[in-house]
């Protein structure tokens, strides 16, 4: 499909490539490092599951001799979708940042990208992509990005995204699994796998074998922060159909779990949210029933941008997390359901203070779920993009006493 993502010029053929992806303290993004450019340097970027490409900023410190600017009308252009042309006859699009809500135009380029390969439990060969589509932004876009990262890495429905160019690259599955670390220690990454399972995380549990299936859906309108009449969204939707407390449907109005004409509404799932974001009607449903499951818990002073917190010391703590009623947004059946235990649902504020890890999204938001990173770590999702369908693990915690942060990243 992507003839023209060069083929990585390899005799090797890797199976899987590997990404160690890291939690950044002070903004919550999740950030990757990849190596770029001839000589290569290594590129921190924020993981933005539903952006539509690789954008760095070439403005600044930008220097490569292996860097080609894509030329207006080319299979390039055409595989990115570009919407311009610039004078200099380099075709271009919308560079977008959805931590600060904004869009400039850049060039698109292609440039060598390096990165490491995995059977699946064990890194293996360093592997190199020659020509990889990526898009340069300005310096102005960087803004409210963890300190040191210069740009995103798109994993998103898109030809030019991440999964999309690397599976072309090296003939493999339009497949790629993300498994978030809930720590911020820098010897504590979750990871991103391109390519199909085994998914193993020590003590040597491979984590492909006990998925959950749910559809992904497609938004027929874009929901970046800015876009072309008719462009769809290449962000990741699921069909949440009712959404339970403590093992209890609670009200709400379900009109707003579809997407409609216009593009609004339904559920995505986001790295770029750090918590889980409902539409004001759901999350006051959700907090109302939360509450009352807990009659003998103190409840406290808001702390922002939660609104539900708690005396901790009313609320126990096992092994698994905090023991406290799960939520589940319950999918195509009854059976299916992606479950919120007490290790993803509770946020430690202070000392004596634990606060529900969901925000009000306000009255009229063009999706009204947005499940959040906090609600993803340490479980184990695989985007099908060929099948078009989501794979999620139970939570490590909860299932194998493990976490995203156990896959083995040094020895072979």
């Amino acid at each position: 499909m992507v003839s023209t993502a060069a083929i990585a010029q390899t005799s090797f053929r890797p199976k899987a490539l590997l990404l160690p992806v890291s939690k950044d303290a002070a903004t919550l993004q999740y950030v990757t490092h990849i190596n770029q450019r001839t000589p290569l340097v290594p590129v921190k970027l924020t993981v933005h599951l539903g952006g539509e490409t690789l954008w760095v900023d070439c403005e600044k410190g930008f220097a490569s001799s292996s860097f080609k600017p894509a030329r207006c009308g080319s299979a390039q252009c055409s595989l990115a979708t570009a919407d311009a042309c610039s004078g200099e006859n380099v075709c271009g699009q919308s560079v977008d940042n959805p931590i600060i809500s904004t869009a400039t135009h850049g060039d698109i380029g292609q440039d060598v990208l390096s990165l490491q390969s995995t059977d699946g439990s064990n890194p293996g060969r360093v592997v190199r992509v020659p020509n990889f589509i990526f898009t340069c932004g300005a310096t102005l876009l960087v803004r409210g990005l963890a300190s040191g990262v210069t740009g995103m890495a798109g994993l998103g429905r898109s030809k030019i995204a991440l999964p999309t160019q690397l599976a072309a690259a090296f003939s493999f599955k339009r497949k790629f699994a993300i498994c978030l670390s809930s720590s911020t220690s820098s010897d504590e990454n979750g990871v991103i796998i391109f390519g199909d399972g085994p998914y193993v995380i020590r003590p040597d549990i491979d984590v492909s074998k006990s998925l959950t299936y749910t559809p992904l859906f497609i938004n027929p309108v874009s929901t970046a922060s800015a876009f072309s009449l008719g462009d769809k969204s290449f962000e990741y939707f699921i069909g949440v159909k009712s959404v339970n407390v403590n093992g209890k449907a609670i009200p709400l109005n379900t009109t707003l779990l579809s997407i409609d004409s216009k593009g609004i509404g339904g559920t995505k799932i986001s790295t770029v949210v750090p918590y889980t974001v409902l539409e004001t009607s759901i999350y006051n449903a959700v907090v109302s029933a939360f509450v009352n499951a807990m009659p003998t818990v103190t409840r406290v002073s808001p702390v922002a941008p939660f609104s539900a917190c708690f005396d901790s010391r009313d609320i126990l703590t096992t092994r698994v997390g905090y023991a406290v009623p799960g939520i589940d947004l319950v999918l195509q059946s009854q059976s299916v359901k992606f479950s919120v235990t007490g290790a993803n649902s509770m946020v430690r504020v202070s000392d004596n203070v634990l606060c529900l890890g969901f925000v009000d999204g306000g009255v009229n938001p063009r999706t009204s779920i947005v499940v959040g990173g906090y609600q993803l770590e340490n479980n184990l999702l695989q985007f099908d993009l060929a099948a078009s369908r989501l794979g999620f693990s139970p939570s490590l915690i909860l299932e194998y006493r493990t976490v995203c942060s156990n896959f083995n990243f040094t020895s072979n």
